[in-house]
């Protein structure tokens, strides 16, 4: 398994000399400079490389741009409207592109409006570090009384609408203003920062949308982008939906193992694989990590290991995220269905036997609750994780351990 961590450009307070002493083999990085639909021309791509490997002193840092997260599929694409078969040709050109320029791995999300989703973007923990959570009652609140999405309180059981008016009500102006600046956070690293009127506007646009319909867009998509991959031999995984269900009335598709199952079977070939999520995933009780793994392991091109604690037993909650290996899944046997898949990878003669993965989000831990990186991006809270997965990884593949085919 290769040991990857994301970086979002010159502008990180995690630098390019921070990974390296990290102990990182790859990273993972996007243009988030260049709105969603516009071609990734050869020389930006190339300038982000040459950055990547260089340290702060300008001394080699033997690293190298090895993931692309994410090359964001517009909402044009995913709505179909305005000009969304020009973004689909851009697409296809910025594939050649990274093609050309050595990048075989493309993660990519075909969430409508809102990537991922958070109320709080750091939330104290008993030991004083903090981490991220999505907060039911909270969001319910926004959804209802600050965005008043029409119909918002026919989305949430009756119990819930009323905790949410309550929980409104002892919220001040300044609260009330965070928590839609959390919610409407927008791509991490992105130009795009979404006001409320402009979530609005989208949601307007959704409405005749229902889950069928953007669901047979993203095929459409996939019937035009996968061959090229398959073609350049690029790789492209998909993220699935954070939280992975309905939010704002808005359609999911991506949120459990008979969607990604649906998703290699609309367009059958190898490139089109999956971004293997367990954060995301983990949120909902009913998906099974470690099985998804091992059943849908031969088109998994990228793993995404993070943990989140459930705080409640139903399958749509709110939810925090937790130590990598200290929340709801069982990080050792996901990591070991992962190494599993690898061998048999190996047997097969397969080009792409080590799976890329990175420690995703991590909490902000000592120095990072000083340092204010990108939420959910800290420096220790990640090499943390880093450090916890890589002694698994290194355990597994020790050549006296025999592990279960």
């Amino acid at each position: 398994m290769r040991q990857t961590w994301r970086w979002f450009g010159p502008h990180d307070t995690v630098s390019v000399d921070d990974m390296l002493q990290a102990g990182v083999q790859g990273v993972v990085s996007a243009l988030h400079h260049i709105p969603a639909g516009e071609v990734w021309s050869l020389a930006e791509i190339a300038k982000r490389k040459t950055q990547i490997a260089r340290m702060n002193d300008g001394s080699p840092s033997g690293l190298a741009w090895e993931v692309v997260e994410s090359l964001p599929v517009s909402e044009d694409i995913k709505k179909q409207c305005g000009q969304w078969r020009s973004h689909l040709e851009n697409y296809k050109l910025s594939l050649h592109h990274l093609a050309q320029s050595g990048i075989e791995v493309i993660c990519y999300n075909f969430m409508p409006v809102l990537d991922w989703t958070r109320t709080d973007l750091s939330w104290r923990l008993p030991h004083g570090g903090s981490g991220m959570r999505f907060d039911f009652v909270d969001f319910a609140a926004f959804d209802i009384h600050i965005l008043q999405r029409p119909g918002a309180a026919e989305s949430f059981p009756d119990d819930l609408v009323r905790a949410a008016a309550a929980r409104f009500e002892t919220m001040d102006d300044a609260r009330r203003q965070q928590l839609a600046t959390n919610v409407a956070y927008g791509l991490p690293g992105s130009v795009e920062h979404l006001t409320l009127g402009d979530v609005r506007a989208h949601l307007a646009e959704y409405r005749q949308i229902d889950a069928g319909q953007l669901r047979r867009h993203f095929y459409d998509f996939l019937e035009e982008v996968a061959p090229v991959a398959q073609g350049l031999g690029l790789r492209l995984c998909c993220h699935p939906d954070d939280p992975p269900y309905p939010l704002l009335g808005l359609p999911r598709i991506m949120s459990t193992e008979s969607d990604y199952a649906a998703l290699m079977s609309a367009v059958d070939v190898p490139a089109n694989g999956i971004t293997l999520c367990s954060g995301s995933l983990g949120a909902r009780a009913d998906n099974d990590l470690p099985g998804m793994m091992r059943r849908l392991g031969d088109r998994v091109h990228f793993l995404h290991l993070r943990n989140v604690h459930r705080e409640t037993a139903a399958v749509f909650g709110s939810f925090h995220e937790a130590d990598h290996l200290g929340g709801d899944t069982d990080m050792v046997a996901l990591v070991l269905a992962a190494v599993q898949e690898e061998r048999r990878r190996r047997a097969a003669g397969r080009r792409d036997v080590s799976i890329p993965f990175r420690p995703d989000h991590g909490l902000d831990l000592l120095d990072d609750l000083k340092r204010k990186a990108q939420p959910g991006y800290p420096a220790i809270g990640r090499l943390r994780g880093l450090a916890e997965l890589r002694g698994i990884v290194t355990a597994l593949e020790h050549s006296d351990v025999k592990l279960a085919a």
